[in-house]
């Protein structure tokens, strides 16, 4: 099979699609992507061959992000999700994603689900396609509503092609029930990054995993966010671990108790083997990673897609959500002061409550007897 995989340039948004090119590999299918300069790092290190889109307009990009930070939810999603991924991310992208198609002539292509070039140029030439999730099911539905109207600039009928493609999703059945007609589950399972663990690993204190993700370092409130989940769990008897993303300059941390050890990155995968809970803003990547490790999580909602990821995890009894900054508050959440000890209380009642590393080990066991990316690939491959 000849795979073409497609992705915008935000890294929670590529890292999904990891396991297909693992998996396609081990099938011994043909792999091309088309992927944004942002991502080029990282495509070169998977070795596979590809094409560079433009980027999307930078100075139109920046005032959408700098718009959607200002106004409530819903009008950052039409901003985020309509403006800066269905209109300029589309139009950076489907030119050459058509390109892609032409010279490469692929039998599938595999997208992220706002990489809407992709489906695009897949409809134009009835290529089958279909779409890896980063979010919940309900979410990434709830989109589609607000994006079709604007992908029918590029091509009619997007709405229905939207609906009706596969969707693949390695978020499990129990927690994430998913209105796509054509539903597939799949696990992760390609062999994780792993470096040798540093001095955070030591000690039998219990250790907690701090990190934000990728995207929110390097948000003006980066610093602050940091510094007051810090505090939150100092003075606990733990380990605390901080992660704070590449984007961001960890050394404006330097002054942390003795128990905490900050990093701008380490893989998640050598750092779950030690930790006990994960304190993180309920991003997918994250998210994931520590229910498939069995870690219980403490939620700090701070914008897009979080609350709804925390929510589900905590009526499945595996985390506790703290409602930061103000309810009033638009766009993007920040941590206040006063949130301080409610993110303290909720990470206490985590590690002296056993249910909740139960509930996380249920939803691990889960995970782990899903099928694989490669069961994906067989079965689109039958098609």
């Amino acid at each position: 099979m000849r795979l073409l995989l497609c992705s915008t340039g935000l890294a929670g948004h590529f890292n999904p699609l990891k396991p297909f090119v693992e998996a396609a590999r081990e099938r011994g299918d043909e792999i091309f992507m088309v992927v944004p300069p942002s991502l080029a790092k990282e495509v070169k290190e998977l070795g596979v061959a590809h094409y560079l889109s433009d980027p999307p307009d930078p100075t139109k990009s920046k005032e959408l992000w700098r718009r959607a930070a200002r106004v409530p939810h819903a009008q950052a999603a039409r901003l985020l999700d309509g403006e800066f991924f269905g209109r300029l991310s589309t139009e950076a992208m489907l030119a050459t994603v058509e390109s892609a198609c032409d010279a490469f002539q692929p039998d599938l292509v595999l997208r992220e689900p706002c990489a809407y070039a992709g489906a695009v140029a897949a409809k134009r030439r009835s290529i089958n396609h279909a779409q890896v999730a980063i979010s919940t099911a309900r979410t990434e539905w709830g989109v589609i509503g607000l994006v079709a109207p604007i992908l029918d600039d590029f091509e009619d009928g997007m709405e229905e092609v939207l609906r009706q493609t596969r969707y693949l999703s390695r978020l499990p059945t129990s927690f994430d029930p998913s209105p796509f007609p054509r539903t597939v589950r799949y696990r992760e399972n390609l062999a994780p990054e792993v470096v040798e663990p540093g001095r955070w690993a030591a000690g039998s204190k219990p250790l907690i995993y701090l990190t934000f993700g990728s995207v929110a370092g390097g948000l003006d409130t980066a610093e602050s966010a940091f510094r007051l989940a810090i505090e939150a769990v100092s003075g606990l008897d733990v380990r605390v671990l901080v992660t704070t993303g590449l984007g961001f300059n960890r050394r404006l941390l330097d002054a942390v108790p003795s128990n905490v050890v900050v990093e701008s990155w380490i893989p998640q995968a050598t750092v779950f083997p030690f930790a006990s809970m994960v304190l993180c803003h309920g991003g997918s990547g994250t998210t994931y990673g520590a229910l498939a490790a069995g870690l219980p999580i403490v939620f700090v909602p701070m914008f897009a897609d979080q609350r709804t990821n925390a929510q589900l995890i905590a009526v499945a009894g595996a985390g506790v959500v703290v409602d930061v900054g103000s309810k009033s508050e638009p766009g993007f959440r920040a941590i206040a002061a006063i949130d301080v000890p409610r993110i303290r209380a909720a990470v206490l009642e985590v590690l002296a409550t056993s249910s909740y590393a139960i509930a996380a080990q249920v939803i691990a066991e889960e995970i782990a007897s899903t099928g694989s990316a490669r069961d994906c690939l067989e079965a689109l491959s039958s098609l």
